[in-house]
């Protein structure tokens, strides 16, 4: 068994002094959430984009009426659809920034805060001792707690 299999995790992962199981598994617990409040606003910059896009073809679909003389057709689709609002009074980025501002940011303030308050600002030290739990004794080179 190679003795970087038996190191404890780098300064920056390890546990401090005085800090429970329990606070651990809570910011842990914290950090999944985040995670899945960055996927969460992923997809909605996935919508903006999408919502965007759409449009954007819906302004192609409007001249392409007009050239084939559907002029009418062409009135209804500007009027009704290109650059209409998704939500009363809001386009899509409008609705990342409220997003951002009401949510997004207060949750990755609050995240950090606690991390710094309980973990002297140590992240992930729940995954880190994950990991050190996990990998086998004396196993291969790609499961070393360090990159080489």
């Amino acid at each position: 068994m190679s003795e970087e299999q038996n190191s404890p995790p780098d300064t920056a992962h390890r546990r401090p002094e005085g800090v429970s199981d329990k606070t651990v598994e809570a910011l842990g617990a914290l950090s999944k959430a985040l995670e899945t409040t960055e996927r969460a606003r992923g997809a909605l910059y996935e919508f903006h984009q999408l919502t965007g896009s759409a449009d954007f073809a819906v302004g192609d679909a409007v001249r392409l009426l007009r050239e084939a003389g559907h002029d009418q057709d062409a009135d209804l689709v500007e009027r009704e659809l290109l650059g209409r609002n998704v939500i009363p009074g809001h386009w899509t980025f409008q609705l990342v920034e409220s997003y951002n501002r009401t949510y997004y940011r207060p949750f990755t303030e609050i995240e950090q805060q606690l991390v710094h308050r309980l973990a002297q600002g140590r992240d992930h030290l729940y995954e880190a001792e994950l990991k050190r739990a996990r990998r086998p004794l004396g196993g291969p080179p790609g499961t070393t707690m360090h990159p080489d």
